[in-house]
């Protein structure tokens, strides 16, 4: 299934796993700004306008899962699906060092056309495909640079994110991942993992749904073997504490 907003991969799959990627694409639609934000290409390739090879983890992972997926079709930078709509950073006017042309000067009614084309849509197929099964759980696929401009590299390999209202799975794959041995695993690292509005907070949060967001470096996954590779790794561990969870 697919439409301006998002596309739906393995709908027919039927295990517990909901797979998503909130930027999944750095597409900009022809109705906004005429199809670009002012920025360069190199811009528009780099994490700041999606999470670079999550798509592919996803869907990767979805398969291994026997999960479907939900994937963004648009930039982050046109409007964030990983945002509630009173969020300040829903449309990004400077994002690491870049300013944003397309957005410097985008209103309320600009915003609101963006909401209403692709933020609602999203979230609105994100909530049918969750609400399918009593019993969902949802894994949230996203990305991060090796290094902001003008900070230190960052020495994880991966990054397991998730809010103190619910930790139940993401400690789990913590140690699990920990184990392994030969990765430096990140516990709300980069980012913290809670952020009110966020997609997780209101599609897993909000109903008790057991949850995991897993941000893996991107330049480990920008090829379809760096995200094969990933999604062999990652779909043995999850099933495993979800076992363990008893959730």
């Amino acid at each position: 299934m697919t439409s301006e907003a998002y596309r739906i991969t393995g709908e027919e799959r039927r295990s517990r796993w909901l797979v998503t990627c909130d930027h999944a694409s750095n597409h900009v639609p022809d109705w906004v700004s005429g199809g670009a934000l002012g920025l360069p290409a190199s811009d528009m390739a780099r994490h700041i306008a999606w999470d670079v090879g999550a798509a592919g983890l996803a869907q990767a992972l979805a398969e291994r899962l026997d999960a479907p997926a939900i994937l963004s079709k648009f930039s982050r930078l046109v409007v964030d699906p990983n945002r509630g709509e009173d969020d300040p950073t829903l449309l990004m006017k400077l994002y690491d060092g870049s300013v944003i042309p397309g957005n410097r000067h985008a209103g309320p009614e600009e915003t609101e056309a963006r909401l209403a084309r692709l933020h609602r849509p999203y979230h609105a197929a994100y909530a049918d495909l969750a609400a399918r099964r009593d019993d969902t759980v949802v894994v949230a696929i996203h990305s991060y640079t090796p290094q902001l401009r003008g900070r230190p590299p960052r020495p994880w390999q991966v990054g397991v994110l998730h809010s103190h209202l619910d930790s139940r799975l993401a400690h789990r794959l913590i140690a699990r991942l920990r184990e392994e041995g030969d990765l430096t695993v990140g516990d709300n690292q980069p980012y913290s993992g809670h952020l009110p509005g966020d997609s997780i907070d209101r599609h897993a949060l909000a109903h008790g749904r057991p949850n995991v967001l897993i941000e893996v470096r991107n330049d480990l996954i920008e090829d379809a073997a760096g995200q094969a590779a990933w999604a062999d790794r990652l779909a043995p561990a999850l099933r495993d504490i979800l076992a363990e969870s008893k959730l």
